[in-house]
């Protein structure tokens, strides 16, 4: 018998032109043209009945007011001038090195992830990143690269660092404790290692550039302190929702709702140019993409994969390790980590895998995708942002990049959780 029918194979197919459409716009398409039409191709070529599809859609509803909470934060800040605020900051804490910028962008990034998740960082951070190095008279992409790969590297760290977490785990979730013992070592050393090989792919192009020293701070004005405090408020909320397992979409939502009503009330302004500015193509990208997953969750995938693992774990737990993690990350890069780790997340729920083996696939899930541009919604979010600051970055630059990156990371980072693992 073959391993996919021939429905199977189109649906695949169908997912991977969609996934490449979404990644390298042909005719300057926007990203959510390519989800949308490889949702409706679904339908149209009868792969998925309208049940299922909608099934699908209700499916990323949680993701939907995530994401809207987000954007409404970031859009606020913007337009209250929190990000030029920080952007002051940021350069008058570098006194004039490009070196001093880098890494304090790069811990900011590693809070923002570890604390509000690494879509926020994509959403939040990289226009705030954009206006400091404008700021500063500096480059923006070496600066700009460390928003989207910092996404990835810090977003096991905690639970609520990416939304994939709770995808692989779904209601098998280990305590935050357990997630630290578990994790804590190996985010550690994904951290590390991906700041290293960045600042070193980039020393040339920050040996080469010269930053102002300090800059006129603007006052932050009253409705810049609410937004900044909206996304503190934020960033207890899914803390919180971490401690005691609460869905993050509606908290996030309503934070990010009860700001902009109080900055628009305190401005007596209309709401309509803050919505008007938001990406809200964002949540169609992230709707197809969740119908191209119900599409690829009933080609049978699933049932042949528990096959191949179970098979794997009884030949050596290792070595299943080993296999998984690094199989994971590619696959994450061929087809977005989204339906990946629902995929990944079904086949360990399905079997009850040992712990080591289930941990390399949320690393390779979470960190794979640092290869290249298709790999994560983060990373889709964070072009999103940069083509919005008319910046563009091509899938082969940000992959000779990720070639250089990701692998060290997920090796090492594999290694330590396999070493710190009670297993072991």
């Amino acid at each position: 018998m073959s391993i996919l029918t021939e429905g199977a194979a189109a649906t695949w197919g169908i997912a991977a032109l969609a996934t490449g459409g979404v990644i390298i716009r042909p005719w300057r398409l926007p990203e959510a043209v390519w989800a949308v039409l490889g949702a409706v191709a679904l339908v149209g070529f009868g792969l998925l009945s309208w049940p299922d599809a909608l099934r699908g859609m209700q499916r990323g509803f949680d993701v939907y007011l995530f994401l809207t909470g987000m954007m409404l934060l970031a859009e606020l800040a913007r337009a209250e001038g929190l990000f030029d605020w920080l952007a002051a900051v940021a350069v008058t804490l570098a006194r004039g090195s490009p070196q001093r910028l880098f890494a304090l962008v790069y811990a900011v990034g590693i809070v923002v992830t570890v604390l509000l998740s690494n879509d926020a960082t994509a959403v939040v951070l990289t226009p705030a990143v954009y206006a400091a190095t404008r700021a500063a008279g500096a480059p923006p992409l070496p600066y700009l690269f460390i928003c989207a790969f910092i996404a990835n590297a810090a977003s096991f760290m905690l639970p609520i660092s990416n939304p994939a977490n709770l995808v692989v785990f779904g209601g098998h979730m280990p305590p935050l404790l357990a997630w630290l013992s578990r994790f804590g070592l190996a985010s550690l050393v994904s951290i590390g290692v991906t700041y290293l090989v960045l600042r070193l792919t980039q020393h040339r192009a920050l040996a080469a550039t010269q930053i102002v020293r300090d800059i006129a701070r603007p006052p932050l004005r009253r409705g810049g302190q609410m937004a900044a405090g909206g996304i503190v408020l934020v960033g207890v909320c899914l803390l919180l929702c971490s401690a005691f397992d609460v869905k993050l979409g509606w908290p996030t939502f309503i934070c990010g709702s009860v700001t902009a009503a109080a900055i628009i009330a305190l401005n007596w302004q209309s709401p309509w140019p803050i919505l008007r500015n938001m990406s809200w193509e964002v949540l169609p990208l992230v709707a197809g993409l969740f119908v191209l997953v119900e599409g690829l969750d009933r080609t049978g995938v699933i049932r042949i994969l528990n096959d191949l693992l179970r098979d794997a774990v009884a030949t050596s737990v290792d070595g299943a390790t080993w296999g998984v993690g690094i199989v994971v990350a590619i696959v994450c890069n061929l087809v977005n980590n989204l339906p990946a780790g629902l995929v990944a997340g079904s086949v360990v729920a399905a079997d009850h895998v040992p712990a080591q083996v289930s941990s390399a696939v949320l690393i390779g899930v979470d960190l794979g995708p640092n290869l290249s541009v298709a790999g994560s919604l983060a990373t889709i979010l964070w072009l999103v942002a940069l083509r919005r600051e008319r910046q563009e970055v091509t899938m082969l630059k940000f992959l000779r990049l990720g070639l250089l990156v990701m692998p060290p990371a997920l090796i090492l980072s594999i290694a330590s959780m396999i070493l710190s693992s009670p297993q072991s």
